[in-house]
């Protein structure tokens, strides 16, 4: 009988593990977002006003998750603050409104450096001689729930919505890609149907910017960057659906409709269709604008 007694004690005891992170998550979005955070959002991402008040309150709801989940570590002697993490977190969460998904479910930790970083990497050459040098990297993105990014570029991200370049957008897509259990271009989408579709539209766009790339045309709307592997097209599409919407339409319907089903959202409702110029010129195709900074790389090199 006294064994009996025990049982709730123990059953109390091995549920608490699991029991207590859901009741700190729901006393953390029980919370009201506080006025100055709100105030990051409605600065930091250029689109916020012109969400609409329940995309708002769910973008708020989204972030409130994000950081009261992850973790986030200044590097290189920077400190952490309130406006880094709130516009870290608005924008990576933006790519999760209206879906399902959990809250970057294998991410833990965002890594801020000042800015611009160097990271060792190893080459081989066609010999299979291999050579040390160290690299400049904007951001990363690793499968170990880990993202780095540096904050100097977040900013300029945001201070310019219209170039198709922002690095949160950026590796926050990678992480997404990661999802699925591999980061190769093609995120979880739910159906054989789905993929199918994914695949011969990512593919085709795919080719036609590596062909671009290779003989220099500067008339693409998606950064040549994207040429590099199929999951550094995921994320340079990602960054032109959210930033160049309009124009992303015009040239690569298919694809934008892609981004439409996956990411759920329209991104032309928040941005004005941009004014073309009067004249012949207003036939040429929109020159791409070179990013600033250092260039960015993901791991994952491979094939729809």
């Amino acid at each position: 009988m006294d064994g009996l007694l025990w049982l709730p004690v123990v059953a109390l005891a091995l549920a608490a593990p699991l029991m207590y992170p859901r009741w700190t998550l729901r006393r953390a979005l029980a919370r009201p977002l506080p006025p100055a955070a709100a105030a990051i959002l409605q600065r930091n991402i250029p689109v916020y006003a012109s969400m609409g008040p329940a995309l708002q309150q769910q973008l708020q709801r989204l972030v409130k998750q994000f950081l009261h989940q992850k973790k986030f570590v200044g590097c290189e002697g920077l400190e952490v603050d309130d406006e880094m993490r709130y516009t870290i977190a608005g924008q990576a969460c933006l790519l999760l409104l209206n879906r399902p998904s959990k809250v970057y479910r294998a991410l833990h930790t965002i890594l801020v450096y000042p800015s611009a970083f160097l990271v060792p990497r190893q080459q081989m050459d066609a010999g299979g001689v291999v050579t040390a040098h160290k690299q400049t990297l904007l951001g990363e993105s690793w499968d170990d729930g880990r993202v780095v990014l540096s904050w100097a570029d977040v900013k300029r991200g945001y201070r310019d919505w219209t170039d198709g370049h922002n690095v949160v957008l950026h590796e926050f897509a990678h992480q997404l890609d990661s999802e699925s259990g591999s980061t190769n271009g093609a995120p979880y989408l739910g159906s054989q149907d789905s993929y199918r579709s994914w695949s011969a539209v990512l593919s085709r766009d795919f080719d036609t910017l590596r062909y671009d790339a290779y003989y220099g045309r500067q008339d693409s709307v998606l950064d040549h960057y994207g040429a590099t592997s199929p999951a550094e097209f995921f994320a340079v599409a990602t960054e032109t659906f959210f930033e160049k919407p309009w124009q992303m339409a015009d040239r690569h319907a298919a694809l934008y409709e892609e981004f439409m089903k996956y990411y759920r959202v329209d991104p032309r409702a928040w941005l004005p269709q941009p004014q073309q110029p009067a004249g012949p010129e207003s036939l040429q195709p929109e020159p791409v604008a070179a990013p600033a900074g250092a260039a960015r790389r993901s791991y994952a090199i491979a094939s729809w």
